[in-house]
């Protein structure tokens, strides 16, 4: 990461050579006065590395989140607008936050309380839409799966926190799905016929594909407007929810 600093400095050293300078003579001279007196301005003066690094971070940053605008704007519809999404809090309020999440991610489950109140908090002017992204596989397949198929059943969100609700990633197994939506008085064999259907295996594959288009790494997260937020953030989701209200 710093090579392009030594690469500056060489090339303005280069620029200081008289111009009448015997070229035949001059190459190897320069070349090796180049290295020396770049290698001993770095020794005398290292805080220019630790300059030069927070430089690109910064830039690397920005160039980053500029990215997520342009991923954001180009997916809008498909990350706020998409009727098949469940959601809470009114369907007109002002302000949408999305999550993404998996059923066995341990800060999705340790933030499904304050997610589940961000409506209440901000006077139903907040809808929350969620938006499956089993990135463990497997299991978090099956319950993601059961979720969409228990909102066939109009109980998507009960059975959202039912899932979320389980202590252990161990308690998550195809008999606790079943008992889980049993106990929501769900059509369990209707349930497991919907989970199978192409329809919300089509929703679910749109879901994951929609957050890979977003370069989303992991979850939870969140999208408000044109910020993301990766990982359970309260205060920058409280903030981007301020922002939005303001804007």
């Amino acid at each position: 990461m710093i090579r392009p600093l030594f690469v500056t400095a060489a090339f303005a050293l280069v620029a200081m050579t008289p111009a009448c300078a015997d070229a035949s003579k001059s190459t190897a001279m320069e070349r090796s006065e180049i290295e020396s007196i770049v290698h001993e301005y770095i020794v005398n003066h290292p805080e220019v590395i630790e300059e030069a690094i927070i430089a690109l971070n910064a830039r690397d940053r920005a160039e980053a989140a500029q990215a997520a605008k342009d991923a954001i704007a180009d997916n809008h519809d498909k990350l706020y607008n998409l009727a098949t999404d469940h959601f809470i809090g009114p369907a007109d309020a002002p302000v949408t936050v999305v999550e993404f999440f998996d059923y066995r991610c341990g800060y999705c489950k340790r933030s499904m309380d304050y997610v589940q109140g961000l409506p209440a908090q901000y006077d139903n002017k907040v809808r929350v839409v969620f938006k499956e992204y089993p990135i463990f596989g497997g299991i978090s397949e099956d319950a993601a799966l059961a979720a969409l198929a228990a909102g066939k059943q109009g109980k998507y969100n009960d059975m959202h926190k039912a899932l979320m609700g389980l202590k252990s990633n161990d308690e998550l197994t195809d008999k606790k799905i079943d008992a889980l939506a049993e106990g929501l008085g769900l059509n369990v064999k209707k349930m497991r016929a919907d989970m199978k259907s192409t329809e919300l295996k089509k929703q679910l594959d749109d879901m994951q594909k929609l957050g890979h288009t977003l370069n989303l790494g992991g979850t939870p997260g969140f999208y408000i407007g044109e910020t993301a937020i990766e990982g359970a953030d309260q205060n920058g989701i409280e903030k981007a929810i301020e922002a939005a209200l303001k804007g």
